[in-house]
């Protein structure tokens, strides 16, 4: 199933404990640029990774909360939404594909994102833990503006 509506962070709308719940938690905390609750989010392992387009590829929660502690610190705003997902679920994982929208922002300069997006969570105590994130922008122009005005900023 292909799910529509975009998980902002806005609003709460789905059942506790539920993917849905997981991943809603993760775009609040995101773009309310909040690093406990994204944090709160991540597995505390070395098995945890992520690869994107600003960090590359970071394994274990030191490495990937640096590039989220980066983001934050700095001067940019930088909003994402979740929509045209589905989500493969079994008792002990979950992963989401889909895409995310929304924009980078830095004094005058703003840039509209397109990224594919990849996350997988592990059930964790009875509850779900990010393990992986993987995102790709695939405008090769957008790609490079949006690196560019991190690095520079």
């Amino acid at each position: 199933m292909i799910y529509n509506e975009a998980i902002t962070g806005k609003r709460n709308l789905f059942q506790k404990g539920s993917p849905q719940s997981a991943l809603q938690d993760f775009y609040q905390a995101f773009n309310a640029r909040d690093l406990q609750k994204v944090s709160a989010n991540w597995l505390q392992t070395e098995e945890a990774s992520m690869s994107n387009p600003l960090g590359g590829v970071r394994r274990g929660w030191d490495e990937i909360a640096a590039v989220y502690q980066r983001l934050f610190a700095g001067e940019a705003t930088v909003y994402v939404e979740f929509y045209d997902y589905s989500i493969h679920q079994s008792a002990q994982f979950f992963c989401a594909v889909g895409r995310e929208r929304g924009y980078f922002e830095i004094a005058q300069q703003q840039l509209e994102l397109a990224i594919r997006t990849s996350r997988i969570y592990h059930k964790q105590d009875g509850l779900w833990r990010q393990l992986h994130h993987h995102g790709s922008i695939e405008q090769p122009d957008l790609l490079k503006s949006y690196q560019t005005a991190v690095v520079n900023k």
